[in-house]
């Protein structure tokens, strides 16, 4: 009798983690859509296909960067430690509106970061991301890796005829309030635990991991409470986005900044 409701739990189990695979697989092609569009995705800016470029060199380049971007553990492999790629924070390969979208902002470059007390370059800012939220290594500023991700977000950020006036820069603003992580951890395991795991492991190449080995460290900007929760409020649950109020963003986001995570690597504090 307990082995035949082991077994009937481990169906639920695998059946439950399987349709929110598929629903993560399916989410991310292109014309898949499950019921009428949201306002928000109605109004999405969208990617032309790369093998329009007709400079082939180009268009070798910006695959490259595609991939260095949407599957960084694998990609750049060598120059990172965690488990996230760029498009776990720069969500849909970089266009998707308040989610640190890429797009357009070669031109904000270069510019004072108040983090590094000096003016910076669009390389500058991608070397940030590798040595903080990747936990990783600085890329050769002249490497092959290097010229890729740059290339892949100037032929983003570029005037595409098929797609409409990009909007959703930056995150959502959340007013000042003060978080509970004792309330967040509840909120975690009702929420985000189904995807990435009770202990935050996510799973690899797949869900990035919140905290643990595998996550950013504590150098990164989703270490902070704030910008977490403005990122979560908008964007989680991927399959539910907007459920959660600023309140319970803030809470969960407080939860999963008590977790353990890397230490970042001082030697890279100009990054």
């Amino acid at each position: 009798m307990r082995g035949r409701y082991f077994m009937l739990i481990s169906g639920i189990l695998a059946v439950y983690f399987s349709v929110i695979l598929i629903g993560i697989h399916l989410h991310k092609l292109p014309n898949f859509q499950l019921g009428p569009r949201s306002p928000r995705q109605s109004g999405m800016w969208h990617r032309v296909t790369i093998g329009t470029i007709s400079d082939s060199k180009l268009r070798d380049s910006v695959r490259r960067g595609e991939l260095l971007f949407d599957e960084t553990p694998t990609a750049g492999a060598k120059y990172t430690h965690a488990k996230l790629a760029c498009a776990s924070c720069h969500v849909e390969g970089g266009i998707q509106p308040f989610a640190l979208p890429v797009v357009g902002i070669p031109k904000l470059f270069p510019r004072y970061s108040q983090r590094a007390g000096h003016n910076i370059t669009l390389k500058d800012r991608i070397e940030e991301c590798f040595v903080r939220s990747e936990n990783g290594t600085p890329l050769d500023y002249n490497s092959p890796e290097m010229k890729a991700i740059v290339d892949y977000i100037e032929w983003l950020s570029a005037p595409h005829l098929d797609s409409q006036p990009f909007v959703g820069r930056g995150l959502i603003n959340l007013p000042d309030l003060k978080p509970d992580p004792l309330h967040g951890a509840e909120i975690y395991a009702a929420q985000c635990a189904g995807c990435h795991g009770f202990n935050g492991e996510g799973n690899p190449y797949l869900i990035p991991p919140l905290w643990g080995d595998g996550s950013f460290n504590d150098g990164a900007g989703m270490y902070s409470i704030r910008k977490m929760a403005a990122f979560v409020q908008h964007n989680m649950p991927q399959n539910r986005m907007g459920i959660l109020t600023p309140q319970e963003a803030y809470d969960v986001s407080a939860f999963i900044h008590n977790q353990p995570r890397p230490k970042f690597n001082r030697a890279y504090r100009g990054f």
